[in-house]
């Protein structure tokens, strides 16, 4: 383990061998759907432009949102916006001031992670028509 410099204590870089609470999960995982919905929206505004286009091009465009691969990519877009989207509801209600303690804190996070996983669940059903 490396000392640091600074104030003598050790410093661990190892990053598998940090143990994050819940909370941490949490958060680090709403940063990263973030970023994917960014990038989804770069995807689903192309085909909202070409869709717009003509009759021709929206038949194509819903034609090819038809397909597999691309009923996987949305899958991949979708999934991704119901964790943000429970995640940012929890942390509205964090501003209201509920749920603010370190327990309020690790229930909140574990309640975001078994919404969105049913709704994820939900989605792939509904895409895929099980």
């Amino acid at each position: 383990m490396k000392i640091s410099s600074v104030n003598g204590r050790p410093v661990n870089l190892d990053l598998n061998t940090i143990d994050l609470p819940i909370t941490a999960y949490a958060s680090i995982t709403h940063r990263i759907t973030g970023l994917v919905l960014c990038a989804a929206v770069l995807v689903l505004l192309w085909f909202l432009d070409k869709s717009l286009t003509s009759e021709a091009d929206f038949t194509e465009v819903q034609k090819i949102l038809s397909s597999m691969p691309i009923k996987a990519l949305m899958f991949l877009f979708l999934a991704p916006f119901w964790y943000h989207l429970i995640a940012g509801i929890r942390h509205l209600i964090m501003d209201m001031g509920v749920g603010e303690s370190l327990e309020g804190g690790r229930l909140g996070a574990k309640i975001v992670f078994i919404v969105s996983a049913v709704l994820i669940v939900f989605t792939g059903v509904w895409l895929w028509g099980a």
